[in-house]
């Protein structure tokens, strides 16, 4: 990143370009824009039908279809005014002089700067949202608990990392009362700032309520009910609520529709049962209150999605059997060595490919 911007300075020019041909990687980073564009444009229609097409053809609708989906997002008044910039460059002017066809280029350079305009307007519209966007991330990461909070008996490691600049995504670490520790890991359906605005709403709604319950089951039927008043139609959320007891072995949790945590003992690795359904799919369900009793060195291990569905840049997902494989290697660090290892782990097979999805973990380490 140039420093030059961060400082408040006006930057020069020259240094930008300069600074700027030595921090790119002009092959890596233009197939990055390429499937970028490709991701957000084209939907998943289109992408089955550009499998089925030969290798030019392909290319063609690709452009095409790219170009379309661009100009369809544009307001109507810069629709008109990039139509009205293509014809200007498209058809140019001539000037007659001797009998002779001389061309001018006059309209197309009028077309020129149309069409820069509507890109200054676009770009003015983006650098706008990406301040409130990174307004509402910092308000996000002001909400999130401690990474490693200290607790009597056990070993603990909280993350989250949004894909984007906010995410869907909840960690959260709650001081019940002096005996109760809750952590929670949820997961709202869809990404950005619709999935961030309901997130916020559950981590307060679960902040809320769980000091006055003692009956897991009760506070998970409480928030599911809450969170299906409040949401929009059609939107859910996953969640596992945690509470264990400083200096005891004893863990409960209920898991609404969330992906199963995986226990990691002395004897191997084994993943809890299934979720029940998850928040807002239903006015009302009874939940189901899982107990567990670790032992010294056993591992409790909860994540999103964002770790399972990681994609390399051939569309393999990491998958939860790498995990599967690498937890029992682990099991002599803390949580905090533990969840640096995994999200390395990530980061290594994902490498330039774009993340798509966020990426939580809780890992519950028995001392």
């Amino acid at each position: 990143m140039n420093t030059t911007f961060e400082t408040g300075k006006d930057p020069k020019l020259g240094r930008v370009l300069r600074d700027d041909i030595h921090q790119i990687r002009i092959t890596r980073d233009f197939n990055q824009e390429i499937r970028e564009l490709k991701q957000f444009y084209i939907d998943e229609e289109k992408k089955k039908r550009l499998q089925q097409m030969g290798m030019f053809s392909r290319f063609v609708h690709q452009v095409l279809w790219i170009l379309k989906s661009m100009f369809l997002k544009l307001t109507p008044f810069r629709r008109l005014l990039v139509a009205v910039g293509l014809i200007f460059l498209i058809t140019g002017s001539t000037i007659s002089v001797n009998d002779q066809n001389t061309s001018a280029n006059n309209n197309g350079l009028i077309g020129g700067v149309i069409i820069l305009f509507v890109l200054m307007l676009e770009l003015k519209d983006k650098l706008l949202a990406k301040d409130e966007l990174e307004a509402g991330r910092k308000l996000q990461q002001a909400l999130l608990p401690k990474q490693s909070p200290s607790v009597n008996g056990w070993s603990m490691w909280l993350f989250t990392r949004s894909a984007n600049e906010v995410g869907g995504d909840l960690v959260d670490y709650i001081k019940v009362d002096e005996n109760k520790i809750g952590i929670v890991i949820a997961d709202v359906a869809g990404k950005g700032l619709k999935a961030a605005l309901l997130m916020a709403k559950l981590q307060a709604t679960v902040r809320a309520l769980s000091p006055d319950y003692d009956s897991l089951s009760k506070l998970g039927s409480k928030v599911h009910e809450i969170f299906y008043r409040d949401s929009l139609p059609g939107l859910f959320a996953s969640m596992i609520y945690t509470e264990i007891l400083p200096g005891k072995g004893e863990l409960r949790y209920i898991n609404a529709g969330h992906l199963p945590p995986l226990l990691v003992k002395s004897d191997g690795i084994s993943e809890m049962q299934k979720g029940e359904p998850a928040l807002g799919l239903m006015s009302k369900f009874d939940y189901s209150e899982n107990f567990l009793e670790l032992n010294s060195g056993e591992i409790f291990f909860a994540y999103s999605d964002g770790l399972s569905e990681a994609q390399n840049e051939y569309g393999d997902f990491f998958g939860i059997e790498r995990i599967k494989r690498l937890l029992p290697q682990l099991k002599d660090y803390d949580a905090a060595g533990i969840g640096q290892i995994v999200v390395g782990e990530v980061d290594r097979f994902v490498g330039n490919a774009s993340r798509f999805d966020d990426l939580s973990l809780i890992i519950l380490k028995k001392l």
